[in-house]
């Protein structure tokens, strides 16, 4: 006898009915992102249904987060979405995509009554082979500083490949390159086997040195690589234009004089005299506060608040540049660049860090006028990406596929410097690995192991597919190469010049991708694909009633 627990409008989905629908959720989020995999995959237009603004993309982290979703497995696919997003910066669409062919396929299993715990299972030794197989593969040349610096630049052309950036990638490949391998790179010294090893690349993730500014006008290529720092904003009136060996106070403090600075406090006077004698106090209460900022030493002032025109005019008058309501992420990076602290009081002169810079000056972008801040410390390693595009849109693109880019190389830079190929090549090795494990396996598990190699086939058929290609022969081919001992295989589709896709070498073609970034995808598309087909139950609860007033 059955008995419901649940109070009104809770809801509840059992046995077939959960899976089924946790599984449709699922495979129609991947089908709706797999058409952006890829050099050749297609852009999808996010319109903002209250501002009506929209977004042009082919970033899987940004569809998803711009959609509204009901469905669990759904949201479960954005949720690694996002962590792929954060842990590496690239791959996202892949992520989703694996885990959703993963699905599909568990989904025919469980049709021929296989145990979702045995598929589990299966599932799981095909990802631990996958990801021997993956490993095997990869190469580590951060000991050569040539061959690493190669590495990198091909991370970023097969990154950018799939990005509006791809018609000019070797252009933003280097400049991405360079901008990461600005970040401060000490070396590393190794003892191994009696001898001390260098390794010159042992940078930083930290992104927050390199600046990116949107400037519309001109083409995509007009975007350059600048040493130093720029701040979007204007130098006050009446303060020099360029200061020379500039001594920083950046500060977050209240520069102006027409407010009480007591909440809620009143004042009554009785003459136009008194209120003068309040004028005047609060005047040289902030004439003080001029002359303590200027017994710091400083030539530079960078403040977070507005400047009023007194306190401007009285800075100007001691030859000090006035940089008034720099935000916050302008305040903080800056601080993080120059090497100074952010101040609020000014009482003790000798206990505040200055920032330094060997110049301040304001330049020209366009028709907008910024400020530059060069020759920064040593231990700053800053740089400004000044982008240029015809429109918001573009350039809003531009951005996010060159933030990806600078990630992962920041990650190969600094952390797990081996690479592997790209172009489907790896994932049909893994898919090849996989196929021998599910010879070897016995039950019904093999059935499972070999549904994983189904899945990781799908993603080179998927990126043939978006080509326009033939994605049923080439993957047959692309197997058969892999089978017959030519592992650097996989799907040329952007060199040939009939537009025809084929197999090639992509170590000659230079398709090279982050190992971490492949590792992460297939562990987290493993893990959500375990989850969802874990599930037998799914209990909505009911809304929240809201009590009339």
């Amino acid at each position: 006898m059955s008995m419901n627990i649940f109070g009104d409008q809770a809801t509840e989905e059992k046995g077939e009915n959960a899976r089924l629908s946790s599984f449709v959720g699922a495979l129609a989020l991947g089908d709706l992102v797999k058409s952006t995999l890829g050099p050749k995959g297609m852009n999808k237009i996010l319109q903002s249904g209250s501002t009506g603004d929209i977004n042009v993309t082919n970033d899987g982290a940004t569809i998803l987060k711009a959609i509204q979703l009901d469905n669990a497995a759904a949201k479960i696919l954005v949720n690694i979405s996002k962590v792929q997003d954060d842990e590496v910066g690239d791959g996202t669409t892949s992520v989703c995509v694996l885990a959703a062919e993963i699905l599909r396929e568990a989904e025919k299993l469980i049709a021929m009554k296989i145990h979702p715990q045995t598929i589990v299972e299966g599932i799981r030794l095909a990802s631990a082979e996958s990801l021997r197989a993956l490993e095997a593969s990869a190469v580590d040349n951060a000991s050569d500083p040539v061959a690493f610096r190669k590495d990198l630049f091909n991370i970023a052309r097969t990154t950018l490949s799939s990005k509006v950036l791809s018609q000019a990638k070797d252009y933003f490949a280097d400049l991405a390159v360079d901008a990461v391998l600005r970040l401060k790179a000490r070396p590393q010294l190794v003892f191994h086997s009696l001898l001390f090893l260098i390794f010159p690349f042992q940078g930083s993730t930290d992104l927050d040195h390199i600046q990116i500014i949107k400037k519309p006008g001109g083409k995509l290529t007009d975007s350059y690589l600048e040493e130093g720092f720029i701040l979007d904003k204007t130098i006050a009136v009446n303060s020099p234009k360029r200061i020379e060996n500039a001594k920083i106070l950046v500060a977050n403090t209240s520069m102006d004089t027409d407010k009480i600075k007591i909440f809620g406090a009143k004042m009554r006077v009785d003459s136009t005299g008194k209120l003068a004698e309040l004028e005047r106090a609060e005047k040289e209460k902030m004439a003080k506060k001029v002359e303590d900022i200027a017994k710091h030493g400083v030539n530079v002032f960078v403040n977070r608040q507005l400047v009023y025109n007194y306190p401007e005019s009285l800075l100007a008058e001691k030859g000090i540049l006035v940089i008034e309501h720099a935000d916050f992420d302008g305040v903080e990076r800056l601080s993080l660049v120059t090497g100074g602290e952010i101040v609020s009081t000014f009482g003790n002169p000798d206990k505040v860090k200055l920032g330094y810079a060997q110049v301040v000056e304001e330049v020209m972008i366009g028709e907008d006028k910024l400020i530059k801040f060069s020759g920064l410390p040593s231990s700053s390693s800053a740089c400004t990406v000044v982008l240029r595009g015809s429109t918001n849109q573009i350039l809003d693109e531009a951005e996010r596929s060159l933030h990806d880019a600078l990630s992962v190389l920041s990650q190969t830079a600094s952390t797990e410097h081996r690479t592997v190929l790209g172009g489907g090549c790896s994932e049909m090795l893994m898919a090849c690995a996989v196929d021998t494990l599910a010879r070897k396996t016995t039950g019904k598990k093999s059935v499972a192991i070999e549904s994983f190699a189904k899945a990781l086939r799908t993603i080179p058929a998927i990126l043939a597919g978006n080509a326009g290609l033939d994605a049923t022969e080439l993957v047959a081919e692309l197997r058969a190469e892999h089978f017959e001992g030519r592992r650097d295989k996989g799907l040329d589709l952007t060199s040939s010049s009939t537009g025809e896709g084929k197999v090639g070498s992509m170590r000659e073609l230079g398709v090279t991708e982050s190992y971490k970034l492949k590792k992460q995808v297939v562990l987290s598309a493993t893990e959500a694909a375990e989850m969802i087909v874990r599930v037998d139950d799914i209990l909505r609860a009911a809304p929240r009633r809201r009590e009339a007033v």
